[in-house]
């Protein structure tokens, strides 16, 4: 049956980029989110006839099996249209894309996967990440080597090891079936969002439970805000809900809304000065597919890099220690310049020092007992000196003890 909901589709170039090699389609039953690779034009060109050969899978299914082995033999397709698209013309070697989609079968989310877009599911107010990103650094995570915020700076974060591309006919892509209920909110999306805003600001912008169009433009302005380094294209689903579907026609965004579909748009020529270099970052791909020997390659830098930076936490460490002792050195030759008169079982005592005591560790020790008995000394003298009493120097301090030696004399 047709599914019944809302949705919403946006995508943008971003603020770097001079093309948009983003594809973004919302249907009645089918979404996706396809992030192309490859240059200049190839990343246009492939994101695009992905999105084109797949929407034909916008219609209801009568199970959600059937479904699934349609989307996984229409990716597979989609696989062979760009091996044959890089056969007529060579100069699009290397192109890809990633595809992230979701069909809807009655209350059966079919999702199909490969690269590093990502499907998401908002259901009672948490944000959870469904789809698991095939890229050098999610094995990176995987295996434990870093974290997830690691995974986020890290200068290999772009490499991806899955990728629907013109190097196979036969991609290994994710698929499998979720159960979903009134009330979900999928959102399928490419890096140009996840990788620049964090999924705690998206959550935020959900639980707002604005209609997918306004949720869309909020994500977009989030992406915006934070620079968005690379093409943005979000893909909304509301399951059910209060927000009514305006129209039940389908939306193509991105590169796939390109009615040339696969022309080549010329390169912007570059200019130079001050503030400008002739290299062309917009131009340049955010995502590639390495070959087989650049991975052992990745692999030895990462080692490389581990050791290095447990080197620099060793270095860091000992530094630390280092200056914790030598500030406490100084601050105990500090204290030894200082004196002290005080009380020691029955007699009077010059300490050297001062008077306060870090736990255990005693910061003052005797310097010279005066033989002056607490007894023979009156009762507010007696009582000052079990206070303490502070001296500005050791000539101060005998000074304070011959007065009290005079103030006991019988």
């Amino acid at each position: 049956m047709v599914f019944e909901g809302s949705s919403a589709a946006i995508s943008h170039t971003g603020k770097v980029r001079s093309n948009n090699q983003d594809s973004g389609f919302s249907g009645s039953n089918l979404f996706m989110v396809a992030d192309g690779m490859g240059g200049h034009a190839g990343g246009d060109i492939a994101s695009s006839i992905a999105v084109h050969h797949l929407k034909s899978l916008d219609h209801s299914f009568p199970t959600p099996a059937e479904a699934e082995r349609e989307l996984r033999e229409s990716i597979t397709d989609a696989a062979h249209l760009l091996v044959d698209t890089v056969a007529e013309r060579p100069e699009l070697a290397g192109m890809g894309t990633t595809v992230s989609a979701v069909l809807m079968v009655d209350e059966y989310a079919v999702i199909a996967h490969i690269g590093d877009s990502r499907v998401y599911l908002f259901r009672d107010g948490v944000l959870t990440q469904i789809t698991t990103d095939h890229t050098f650094v999610q094995r990176l995570v995987d295996s434990g080597r870093i974290t997830p915020e690691e995974a986020r700076y890290h200068p290999r974060r772009s490499v991806l090891m899955r990728v629907l591309g013109d190097m196979g006919t036969d991609p290994e892509v994710d698929a499998f079936i979720m159960q979903t209920q009134p009330g979900d909110r999928w959102l399928i999306c490419s890096d140009g969002l996840c990788g620049v805003v964090e999924d705690t600001q998206t959550a935020k912008v959900l639980r707002q439970d604005l209609a997918p169009g306004r949720t869309a433009d909020m994500l977009l302005k989030q992406a915006l805000d934070a620079g968005a380094p690379d093409n943005v294209t979000i893909v909304i689903v509301d399951v059910g809900g209060r927000h009514p579907m305006f129209s039940g026609t389908a939306t193509i965004v991105g590169s796939a809304s390109n009615p040339q579909g696969i022309e080549i748009v010329a390169e912007r020529p570059a200019r130079s000065g001050w503030f400008q270099t002739g290299r062309q970052a917009a131009n340049e791909p955010t995502h590639f597919e390495p070959a087989a020997e650049y991975l052992e390659e990745l692999i030895e830098e990462d080692r490389r890099r581990g050791r290095r930076r447990r080197v620099w936490w060793f270095v860091g460490f000992v530094a630390i220690i280092a200056a914790i002792a030598a500030a406490g050195f100084l601050a105990y030759s500090w204290t030894q310049t200082r004196y002290f008169i005080g009380p020691d079982d029955d007699s009077v005592v010059i300490y050297r020092g001062i008077q306060q005591d870090i736990g255990p560790i005693s910061l003052s020790t005797t310097y010279e007992d005066t033989d002056i008995l607490l007894a023979d000394l009156p009762a507010y003298q007696r009582l000052s000196v079990e206070q303490t009493i502070s001296a500005r120097s050791l000539a101060d301090a005998q000074a304070i003890v011959d007065n009290l030696r005079q103030q006991g004399a019988p």
